[in-house]
């Protein structure tokens, strides 16, 4: 399948940072898509990436069979991106991650569709005994191989790009706050860019990838916690402190601030997840189920990070002076 071979592709989710580079992707290859998400109004400005009519948001809800039976409904490739990162009312980890996924894997076989691929996040398989999140996507992996054992599961790491949801809420707390809060600062993360990660759902959706079997996505360059937020600082050019923060009292913290009507910077199950190591494994590496494995050359943060982490800078773009380093707080 090339773009010569174009099908007719659902993307659940497909209005969000990641999705947003997939259906344009998938446009480019002369693919039709059709994006389905809870409000299409609000998704509008996809159909600018391709030509009048080749992209279309519909309406449609996980916790809704019917809506999730009428997207897939013809189409031929169908990929899940759908995820939360908290409890919400209704959208709970258990419906969006568990139950939805396996309801799409469901309707998508029912429907005679070739190809799903569903997201998922790297190291859940390691997280799942101390999270929530890890632990409902772990089971979510389970529930759309039980239903279509020929899905590709692709765990992606932290993501960069512009928009990220990372980098760029860092560099917020860099600009507002005296000191930047470091939870499980030791912990190693394998950070991968928002294009590399696209292209290999594509290539997943194209049918280029082993079906059946969980890609693990991650970047060339391997650092911890408090090396992402040196980084940070580098690029924002701001001179914060580093301030230990117990994971006892992040959860503390957390809870507390869960209580308040808007959603919190971390919640307690993230605290969790900071404590454990989010890297490719040596397995994925020798079965070549990473984005080396696929052909895909891994982009490094150094050659994203200055084009959007400028706007955190005191002078914004204007803002030449040498990168300060972060300082070192070892007290509580």
């Amino acid at each position: 399948m090339d773009s010569l071979d174009p099908k007719l592709v659902t993307v659940f989710g497909g209005s969000g940072f990641v999705g947003t580079q997939i259906v344009q992707q998938l446009a480019r290859n002369g693919h039709r898509v059709r994006v389905a998400v809870r409000r299409p109004d609000l998704a509008g400005h996809l159909r600018t990436l391709g030509t009048v009519g080749q992209i279309v948001p519909i309406q449609a809800n996980l916790r809704n069979a019917a809506s999730i039976q009428r997207a897939v409904a013809g189409v031929e490739i169908v990929i899940n991106l759908v995820g939360i990162a908290a409890n919400r009312g209704a959208q709970t980890f258990d419906a969006v991650h568990v139950d939805g996924a396996a309801e799409i894997a469901r309707a998508s076989k029912a429907a005679g569709v070739t190809q799903l691929v569903h997201m998922s996040a790297l190291g859940v398989d390691k997280a799942a005994d101390v999270s929530r999140y890890a632990a409902s996507k772990l089971a979510g992996e389970a529930a759309v191989l039980a239903a279509f054992p020929e899905a590709i599961i692709l765990r992606p790491s932290l993501l960069f790009g512009p928009g990220d949801g990372f980098f760029n809420l860092m560099g917020t707390l860099a600009r507002l706050l005296p000191v930047m809060p470091v939870i499980g600062g030791n912990t190693l993360f394998q950070p991968a860019y928002v294009g590399d990660v696209a292209q290999a759902f594509v290539l997943a959706a194209e049918g280029k990838l082993k079906p059946g079997k969980i890609y693990e996505l991650g970047g060339p360059q391997v650092e911890s916690h408090r090396q992402l937020l040196e980084r940070v600082l580098r690029e924002a050019m701001r001179k914060r402190p580093l301030l230990p923060v117990p994971s006892g009292l992040a959860k503390l913290m957390a809870g507390v601030l869960g209580i308040l009507p808007v959603p919190p910077l971390v919640t307690a199950d993230q605290v969790e997840l900071l404590g454990v190591d989010n890297v490719v494994s040596e397995a994925a590496i020798k079965d070549k189920r990473t984005l080396a494995g696929m052909g895909i050359v891994p982009t490094a943060m150094d050659t994203i990070l200055p084009g959007y982490m400028w706007r955190f800078r005191k002078h914004g773009q204007f803002d030449k002076t040498a990168p300060v380093a972060a300082v070192e707080n070892d007290t509580v």
